[in-house]
């Protein structure tokens, strides 16, 4: 069994009795599911599962059921034996997003408190910003995401006792000796080959079998293409081209969207794609970095529309399309491939799966920094720059960035392959893999 962090989020979700019904939103073959099924089975007596697709794609049951008096009767054709009460009884509601209503029938199912429900869906992200009777107050939708770092290393036997004591490090400044720094950027490696899908990453934990995952990977990229099917005619053929050129456009020095590439036309602008770049994001299956020229907090109130950085929800989809099978390009520590698109990618999947919006410093004279992150506890922007090669200590545009006195910015970071934990002046220079403890309650010095 895989150990994911969203395992605590729902115990204590049940264990609270919150008010509100949660929802698990995510992209498709992340373990949603699967984490729902498992604290579920282990703390109800009667758990009741019902996967909304198969329902549309079959018999249609649920279609009709607009009123909590039809919802208990199709319930009760399903499963009346193991109907119980609230404190024994989880009614799971997968792929809700396929009908939407029973979304709005969720605040009336909780207000008649019969049992306790929780729901997922893999497309839900867009069909919450398409559905305008969503009770608000009476949900709470949590984003999960692919296995971050951290679950990696713990599927691969480093146990939480150790990763408890490299975050000690970490917050100390204390950098790891050289063997057990090998040992970490060999990890991280493995990750940028293998993602954090579950499915690939139990692949590789068995069997250490590169094709095998690749295969999977595949099958699941090419599941997220096919999403965008399920789109309008208008706007489904130009999802699908954006999904499919940001490979190639993150191999571009500048990495942004390119929007006169989508079409090969001229004259169109970013506003004629928002539909096209929101599907993605809210479906899940990619990631937005929105560019900033005035960073201050909170980013939000100061990023544009016009400039976007988009990469692929997971970093072993990435390294799967640009490498395929060959191992070497990544795990050699002598080669001439560039990785900078690859380690940004993962850096971004990380920052995203601890809750941090992705922003980017843009300015056309002094350059652009990697990643702008809010920190909430001092009210200020932490800029961050990836490198994936010997000269980490080159940064101009960062330099720029942290001397700039209208910019307060109490520590700026750059991840790269080198060992040691250093810091020279605002800037703290630290290992790639250290990514894993940049959360939303990370405390400057």
């Amino acid at each position: 069994m895989l150990n994911r962090k969203i395992y605590n989020y729902i115990k204590k979700y049940f264990e609270q009795g919150s008010e509100r019904v949660l929802i698990i939103d995510g992209a498709r073959q992340i373990g949603k599911s699967y984490a729902i099924r498992y604290v579920g089975k282990a703390m109800f007596k009667n758990y009741l599962e019902i996967n909304l697709l198969q329902d549309r794609q079959g018999a249609g049951l649920f279609e009709q059921a607009k009123t909590v008096q039809d919802f208990y009767l199709q319930l009760g054709m399903l499963a009346g034996n193991k109907m119980g009460n609230k404190e024994n009884t989880l009614v799971f509601l997968d792929e809700i997003q396929e009908y939407p209503h029973l979304l709005t029938l969720l605040k009336f199912l909780r207000q008649e408190n019969r049992f306790t429900y929780i729901a997922s869906g893999s497309l839900l992200g867009v069909t919450l910003a398409q559905t305008v009777s969503i009770p608000i107050g009476s949900i709470e939708v949590k984003h999960m995401y692919p296995m971050d770092f951290e679950e990696f290393l713990w599927a691969n036997g480093v146990g939480e006792e150790s990763v408890g004591i490299l975050r000690q490090k970490f917050e100390n400044r204390e950098s790891l000796d050289e063997p057990t720094h090998l040992q970490m950027m060999d990890f991280f490696k493995k990750y940028l080959l293998t993602g954090g899908l579950p499915a690939a990453v139990k692949a590789f934990v068995q069997t250490q079998n590169i094709v095998k995952v690749r295969d999977i990977q595949k099958e699941i990229h090419h599941y997220y293409a096919l999403d965008a099917a399920k789109y309008d005619f208008e706007h489904k053929l130009k999802i699908k081209r954006i999904f499919e050129m940001i490979p190639s456009t993150l191999e571009n020095k500048k990495k942004r969207v390119v929007v006169k590439d989508i079409e090969n036309k001229q004259g169109k602008r970013f506003s004629n794609y928002q539909e096209e770049f929101d599907y993605l994001v809210n479906a899940g299956i990619a990631l937005e970095v929105r560019a900033v020229s005035n960073p201050v907090f909170p980013l939000t109130e100061t990023s544009g529309k016009n400039l976007l950085k988009l990469y692929l929800n997971d970093v072993g989809l990435l390294t799967q399309i640009l490498y395929g099978t060959n191992i070497r390009a990544v795990l050699d520590t002598q080669n001439s491939v560039n990785l900078g698109s690859v380690y940004e990618c993962a850096v971004a999947c990380e920052l995203r799966a601890h809750g941090f919006n992705l922003f980017y410093y843009d300015n056309k004279t002094k350059g652009e920094v990697d990643y702008l992150i809010d920190d909430f506890n001092t009210l200020s922007v932490m800029p961050i720059e990836v490198k994936s090669g010997k000269d980490y200590t080159v940064h101009s545009a960062l330099n720029h960035f942290v001397n700039n006195g209208d910019y307060p910015v109490k520590t700026a970071y750059v991840l790269s392959n080198e060992q040691q934990i250093k810091q020279k002046g605002k800037v703290l220079y630290m290992p790639v893999y250290n990514v894993m403890f940049l959360d939303i309650q990370v405390r400057q010095e």
